[in-house]
């Protein structure tokens, strides 16, 4: 085989073996950006459950607050002239 031949072989090898390595590389990182969307995801999702739980207490407070204030009827109920 010539010098020309080997150092050809020897290049194809390198480009090849640096291809298959950069594919691995961008498949590792693009797995792990992936994983880190899931964790942000659940950090909002609790985060997000957090805020309802307070606006349902508030709501809650707001509703005994009321009811103390005010008479509170069923829906049923008509309100008609006495």
């Amino acid at each position: 085989m010539s010098s020309r031949a080997k150092l050809t072989l020897g290049a194809a090898i390198i480009l090849s073996s640096l291809t298959v390595w950069g594919v691995h590389f961008q498949q590792t990182q693009e797995r792990e950006a992936m994983y880190k969307g899931v964790l942000k995801d659940d950090e909002r999702r609790v985060a997000k459950m957090k805020q309802r739980q307070q606006e349902f207490e508030e709501s809650q407070r707001k509703r005994e607050l009321y009811e103390r204030v005010q008479t509170v009827r069923e829906s049923g109920e008509v309100s008609g002239p006495s």
